[in-house]
Parts: structure tokens; sequence; C-alpha cells
């Protein structure tokens, strides 16, 4: 008896210092600044606190009763465009008016080791462990109330976790994540029939599995992101072959090259209206606390390079990757134009543009969903925000709020917003992947907004004379002197 009485308090040892080695874990770091003091276009960057595992702040989606909406902004009204919806994500309008919006969640997860397993857990528990449904359907509101009284769905077949979605010239691109897919589509028709023609292959899965894509505004090719399948590369660089970038595919010789890198996982793609230019959201790296490192909002001009996962925002160096960084990388890595927080997740994009019905007071800038943190004590994001730009397009000021919080202030969460789009009314368009909703935000006494007028600049004049010593160019006197912003 005395040996089991032994045998029963050791195990009795064993299983509470296991409860409090887990309590441990689980209680994370806490951030000490808040979201808008490591946002805008100068964020404070804190010292880094590395994390052997992950910070855990889990809000559980519980859904919205049915007289409930998120909080909008003083003048701005929220009604239910769709509902009842199976995990829809990204969103897009079609010329004639009618809205897709791929049904879509990640591919089986391989998950390996103890973090990947707590990943799988963590993932389920905030409402992404769902199989994906893989579907493309059709939202078309007839009678122009503000809600779809049409919903069909145009395809299933050929579908493995779809995401980004464009239309041009009589074919619809949809971007599978493993695969850039083309089909023959009729505006107006409520299928999508016939084989697809498969563009390009795309790296699969990984923990970053969406591919957003977006034509470019002549026709000619398509912008795909690609995420990085890791943190910071940690399961080795070749793992992170054509990820963490955004790739060019030119419909005119079936061409394909990657067009920006340093990426860790690229979202939302827009065109800036004001400029011209090819802007993206961001999701930076884990592990390093909760008030690091912010994900972002930034233009991506061709061969643009932002660092991961050697560094972050230019200057800082991320001491935990193994793997030898490129000769230089810190001085010609860009510095991101717009912080939004860290955690909080950044999906969507949408600009401002002609038509919009939301306020002059959102009449220039760009709208983003923050889909929300799992990783953040306090939890960051669970809105949509409103990043104003000025004459110039360049963004300003600090993220405005457009939907408040979806938290319901009891460590849970009513849904996630995850992407943004303009209805044919002008509305804006939030689609809510965890509440099967895609919302419908106006400003009722709003007239359409006039359009942006594009800022127009003459070139700088090529350099025809080399002068002085060219290794100057990597000094930090001349980065100081030349682009005293280190952009």
């Amino acid at each position: 008896m005395t040996l089991l009485r032994n045998i029963g308090i050791a195990l009795l040892v064993i299983l509470v210092a296991a409860a409090i080695a887990i309590a441990l874990l689980l209680r994370g770091s806490k951030a000490e600044l808040t979201v808008d003091e490591v946002s805008g276009t100068d964020p404070t960057l804190v010292e880094p606190d590395n994390e052997w595992f992950p910070t855990i702040k889990i809000a559980e989606p519980v859904g919205w009763a049915q007289d409930e909406a998120p909080p909008a902004a003083k003048g701005l009204e929220v009604i239910r465009f769709a509902e009842g919806l199976d995990h829809p994500r990204v969103l897009y309008r079609l010329p004639n008016g009618d809205v897709l919006v791929t049904l879509t969640n990640s591919p089986p997860r391989d998950v390996g080791g103890i973090q990947g397993l707590v990943m799988k857990y963590l993932m389920g528990e905030a409402g992404a462990g769902v199989p994906s449904p893989n579907k493309l359907v059709l939202l078309r509101d007839t009678d122009g109330d503000g809600r779809a009284d049409v919903q069909k769905t145009l395809r299933e077949a050929d579908l493995d976790s779809p995401s980004g979605i464009a239309y041009g010239d009589g074919k619809l691109y949809i971007a599978n994540h493993n695969a850039l897919l083309e089909f023959d589509y009729e505006l107006g028709s409520d299928k999508v029939a016939g084989n697809p023609r498969k563009l390009m292959d795309l790296p699969g899965g990984g923990n970053h599995w969406m591919r957003n894509i977006i034509l470019s505004p002549d026709g000619e090719r398509i912008y795909i992101a690609v995420g990085s399948s890791s943190n910071i590369g940690e399961n080795g660089m070749e793992a992170e072959e054509g990820r963490a970038a955004i790739w060019e595919y030119d419909l005119t010789d079936d061409s394909k090259r990657i067009y920006a890198t340093g990426l860790r996982n690229p979202n939302g793609l827009a065109w800036n209206p004001m400029s011209g230019e090819l802007w993206t959201t961001v999701n930076e790296r884990d592990m390093l606390g909760g008030d690091l490192v912010p994900d972002y909002l930034t233009n991506v001009p061709i061969g643009a390079n932002y660092g991961w996962p050697w560094v972050y925002y230019k200057n800082e160096f991320d001491r935990r990757v193994d793997a030898p960084m490129p000769n230089f990388l810190s001085e010609y890595a860009r510095y991101p134009e717009f912080a939004l927080g860290p955690h909080v997740a950044a999906l969507g994009l949408a600009f401002s543009s002609e038509g919009n019905r939301l306020g002059e007071r959102y009449g220039r800038g760009a709208f983003i969903a923050r889909h929300g943190s799992w990783n953040r004590k306090p939890p960051s994001g669970y809105d949509v925000v409103f990043v104003r730009f000025d004459e110039r397009g360049n963004p300003l000021g600090k993220p405005v709020p457009v939907l408040g919080s979806f938290l319901n202030g009891d460590g849970e969460t009513r849904g996630r917003p995850t992407w943004v789009e303009w209805a044919p009314d002008g509305g804006l368009l939030v689609s809510d992947d965890t509440a099967g909703i895609i919302w419908h935000v106006i400003d009722p006494k709003a007239d359409p907004s006039p359009a942006i007028e594009r800022n127009q600049g003459k070139s700088l004049d090529p350099q025809v004379e080399l002068k002085g010593d060219p290794r100057e160019a990597f000094t930090d006197e001349f980065a100081r002197e030349f682009n005293p912003m280190g952009n």
C-alpha cells in the first residue's frame, strides 16, 4: 500500500506541475502599449520580448443575435446584405453589380510537433477549424434596398480552399490555395460552367493559405498574394520558395515572375486611385510580445522587398532567424508606409472611389478589415478601420473606426470582419466569416462621392553619369541625407 500511495503522490505532483506549467504558458505576456501607439506612419517599436511559446488569447466566436449589428461610426447605418453563409471570406463586385463571395477555409493542415498541434487547436477555437466549403456564391440586390435577395451557388467543382476573385473580358479568375484558375463566364449567368484552365501552380497550404488576386488596370496582368508557410522561416527557407511574395502573371504571353518579396503574409490588394500604385495589407510575425510586430498597409513597387524573415520595419533585425541573411538586406528593404497595429490580422482592403456613399470624411483613403488577434492580451483588431490619405496619395494620422469592436466584453467575439468591397449602391460590404454574414454599411444622407483626381507627376530624368563612390549609397549618412524616412 505504501508503494501505491507513493506512486499516487508522485503522479499527483506531476499533474500539478504540468497544470502549473500549462497555466504559465497560456498566461503569456501582456501588451504595454495601446494599438494606436503601434499604428500610423511613425509607430512605437519596442524592444522585442522573445517568446518560446506564443501568448494565447482566444476570443471564441458566439455569433450575433438577430437584432444585433456591429457598432458603426456616427452617421453610418449597418444592415445585413446577406446571411446564412458558410464561412464567407473574399468579396468581389462584378461590372454588372453582382457580388461574388468565396465560401472557404484552410485546406487540411499538416501539423507537426507540439507547436503545430497547439496551432491547430487555436484555429479551431477561433472559428477557423471547420472544413472548407469550397463554393463560389453570387449575391444580387435586385431592388436596391441594400440586401441581396438572390443567392446562388455558381461553382463548387475544381475549387480547393478558394479565395481571390477577379474578372475581365469574359474571364473569371479564381485563386485556389495551390493554383490560379481561369473560367469562361458571361456576366449575369447563374452558373460558372465548363472546365477551368490552370494558369499557374501556387505554393499550397502552409500557415497562410489565402491567395488574393487583382487584375492590372489594363487587364493584362494578374497579381497574386502568397503568404509564408511559417512565422520566421523556422522550417527552413527551402519551404518558403515562392512564398512571402506577390507574383505577377502576364496574360498576354502566359509568363510569370515574382513581383515583390519579403512580405510575410500579404492579403488585401488594391490600386490606389490617387497614385495608380499597387497597395497591400500584410500580417507581420509573432512571438516577439504583444506590442510587436505591427501589421501594415503599404505600396508595392516592382522589386520591393520588406525584409521578412530577417528584418522588419527596415532596420529591426530578428535575431531568431537561423537562415543566413542576404547581403545589404537592411539597405534595400523598404519601411512600410502605415502600421495598422500589432497582431490585428489586417485582411481586406478597398480604397475610396467614385460613387461611394460613406460621406466626405471617408472620401480619400483606404478601408481595412482587421480580422482580430489570437495571441495578444488585450486582444486587437476585430473591427473595420479607415486610413486617411493626403492629396498626394500618402497615408496620414491613425486608423479611424468605421465599424467598432466585434468583441462582446466577455472574452468572446460575435464575429470576425474579413473582407471589404463596394456594393452597387455605394455602401461598403464587410464579410464576417465566423458569423456567416455580409454587412452593408452606408451613410443614408450622403451623396455618391466624386471620382478621385489622379496625381500626375513628371518622371525624374535618368542618371547618365556616375558621380562619387557608389559604395556611399549603402552608408547611414547617405540614407539620412537622401531618404530621411528610410523607405
